[in-house]
């Protein structure tokens, strides 16, 4: 693990402890650091070459996006992602999305509808190439058209810190095709034939009901997130 770069002095103190989180991010996203781990604080100030502030302001904000549980005077806990997470993940998620496209359909012009259909048939030939890096940047490009559309940072932050929850702890180098061919020729068609036809409403009813439902998501869910682990966690109860 190389250190994250110490910022030249006279530098915003923010810098260092932002060096530290993305660096501890970028970790967790390529699986240097995995779900369920535990690791000493001093140990990994002294691997990483800083001094505890900065590290420890990283795991807060870490810990407030839900990545870790600090443990006082022991260090702290990746936290994995259980199946309830994930179902309350996605029912919050569907509804800021929701919401967000009430709010901002309207402004969505035929530029922008057009910009969702190129990056949708891209997200197509990204699957047939197994490619799933790709798909995932062009998928969260296709869902920034309307939420870029928001001037609500905390709404917006809520969102990305816990889409990067799901898909980027770590991210995985496999995905279930059928989930994401359902997802392009069928969920993204219909939200795109809602918004041509100005249903705005009836658009961000489908994303919470029907584009972020757990329930309707579920047997994909189950595949993506616990079928490789060789172990399944437990369905969700009703």
């Amino acid at each position: 693990m190389e250190p994250p770069q110490i910022p030249a002095p006279g530098a915003p103190s923010h810098s260092l402890r932002q060096e530290v989180y993305d660096h501890l991010r970028n970790e967790m996203s390529r699986g240097g650091l995995q779900p369920g781990s535990f690791l000493d604080v001093n140990q990994l100030a002294a691997r990483l070459k800083v001094s505890r502030t900065p590290l420890r302001e990283a795991l807060l904000h870490l810990e407030s996006q839900g990545f870790v549980t600090i443990l006082p005077r022991k260090g702290f806990r990746l936290n994995p992602l259980s199946i309830d997470d994930i179902r309350h993940f996605f029912e919050i998620i569907g509804a800021l999305e929701a919401a967000t496209m009430g709010r901002v359909g309207n402004s969505l012009g035929a530029a922008d509808i057009e910009r969702m259909h190129q990056l949708n048939a891209a997200m197509q030939e990204a699957v047939a190439a197994c490619d799933f890096s790709l798909y995932y940047e062009l998928n969260t490009a296709f869902h920034e058209v309307y939420l870029g559309r928001s001037d609500n940072q905390y709404l917006l932050g809520t969102i990305r810190s816990l889409k990067q929850r799901l898909y980027d702890w770590p991210r995985r180098e496999g995905f279930v095709k059928a989930w994401e061919e359902d997802s392009i020729r069928n969920e993204h068609e219909t939200l795109l034939r809602l918004l041509e036809a100005g249903a705005i409403g009836e658009a961000a009813a489908y994303l919470r009901d029907v584009h972020w439902s757990f329930e309707l998501q579920q047997r994909y869910i189950q595949a993506y997130f616990f079928a490789s682990q060789g172990n399944r966690e437990p369905r969700a109860m009703d």
